[in-house]
């Protein structure tokens, strides 16, 4: 089992940044993959960005790139997700993933087999 923990997430202005940590925990040597998903009130939760424990490949929706940024500290298993120039479309609650998964895109919701709890970021015009 993985568990995972968010953080960071708040009330800000359009414009503003914000900076989310996920701290993993539990048999994170069987989950390399981790990932950034976030769902809006009556939408679907969707893929934001991706990273991996083993390598620096980095992943992005096409609606965040330029603006977020996923990284790692391995040390500590933590994942972060920097987010600039956030917008009001941007509001969601974020939930941070793990997957011990190897033969599904690791942009697919479906790969991942352990989630936080979310944490709600909120954008106002």
């Amino acid at each position: 089992q993985v568990q995972l923990v968010e953080s960071g997430g708040g009330l800000v202005q359009a414009g503003d940044s914000l900076r989310l940590s996920c701290a993993a925990s539990g048999r994170t040597y069987s989950a390399d993959a981790m990932g950034w998903f976030r769902q809006a009130p009556g939408k679907e939760r969707e893929f934001v960005a991706a990273t991996r424990w083993s390598a620096g490949n980095t992943y992005y929706a096409d609606s965040v790139k330029g603006r977020f940024t996923i990284s790692k500290d391995n040390a500590k298993n933590t994942v972060y997700l920097q987010m600039n120039s956030l917008k009001p479309e941007d509001t969601a609650v974020y939930y941070c993933a793990a997957s011990d998964r190897e033969w599904i895109l690791i942009t697919t919701k479906a790969r991942y087999n352990f989630w936080g709890q979310g944490t709600q970021v909120t954008v106002s015009s």
